[in-house]
């Protein structure tokens, strides 16, 4: 199990340096995600979540529709976050860049931004070890993140992971929040602070690309029928993308039945989300084991 982890977490680490390096100005996202995912896939594991490209303000959950014509601009403070699994044993890992380089206050205040969620990642793992309990993490995030003049996301927690499931149950807060439970040596977690210099605070878009399957229901169209126990089939509990099942289906097709898989709440709909106020926002993202006296991070 934990060699299943430590290289899903590896083949992470390579691609996550070799796909920052290619984030430019005037990049399609699509390329970027597709990169991503078929270099997961290259190196033996597959893609545990739909690789995400989050920009500005917008935080999270943010992948490619099929044929997404959105491209990086000069300025844009891109959430690059990506997750593989290898058997199910899932490693998730995020990183924050900065497109450009000019001396003005924008700039600079991005850069601290990214600084303020990195260093707060650093500092909430080496205090990691089992039996902390989950709160102070939050408060060392928080302060970290406090500290640089920004606000943590409130309402975006790291998680824990088993296999076939992304998020276990713990919830590790980005806040100083009561929460005394203890962490337990063997416990998978992904830590992932935020920091924006805005409310703090993270709102649903309309927009949703990812999904993920929540229970078989009886549908009266065959082609949902059919598009249900692929994604059961292929993905199991993992999130997917839609654009993901445009290999076996016909893109209109596809569209009506997957409208029709939310309405029985057969799926689960992942919506696009956006800080309230429009700030920017920063992330930084490991995945660790937790051990007896500090913690393995198999993403680094």
């Amino acid at each position: 199990m934990e060699e299943e982890y430590k290289k899903a977490g590896q083949i992470l680490s390579k691609i996550r340096k070799k796909a920052s390096k290619l984030v430019r100005e005037d990049l399609p996202v699509i390329e970027l995600v597709n990169l991503v995912e078929d270099n997961i896939r290259k190196e033996g594991a597959k893609p545990a979540f739909p690789c995400n490209v989050s920009i500005n303000d917008i935080t999270a959950h943010y992948t490619s529709p099929a044929n997404d014509k959105t491209r990086i601009r000069y300025g844009d403070l891109v959430k690059l976050d990506m997750g593989a699994h290898v058997d199910g044993y899932i490693a998730d890992t995020a990183i924050s860049i900065l497109v450009g380089d000019r001396e003005d206050e924008t700039f600079e205040k991005s850069l601290k931004m990214i600084e303020a969620s990195q260093s707060a990642l650093e500092n909430a793992i080496s205090m990691i070890r089992a039996g902390i309990e989950l709160e102070k993490i939050g408060k060392v995030i928080q302060d970290t993140i406090n500290d640089f003049g920004f606000k943590p996301v409130t309402n975006l927690t790291g998680h824990s992971m088993d296999r076939w499931i992304l998020h276990s149950g713990l919830s590790v807060p980005n806040v100083n929040e009561k929460n005394t439970h203890r962490l337990e040596e063997g416990d998978v977690l992904a830590i992932e602070p935020f920091a924006t210099d805005g409310v703090g605070y993270v709102t649903d878009m309309p927009q949703a690309y990812i999904f993920r399957f929540l229970r078989d229901r009886p549908l009266r169209l065959a082609h949902a029928r059919s598009v249900l126990k692929k994604i059961k089939e292929e993905y199991k509990s993992l999130p997917f993308a839609q654009r993901w099942l445009t290999e076996y289906f016909d893109p209109k097709k596809l569209s009506a039945s997957m409208r029709l898989l939310i309405r029985s709440r057969a799926v689960y709909p992942y919506h696009v989300l956006r800080e309230k106020s429009g700030a920017l926002v920063s992330q930084a993202e490991h995945t660790i084991i937790v051990e007896k006296d500090s913690c393995q991070v198999i993403t680094e």
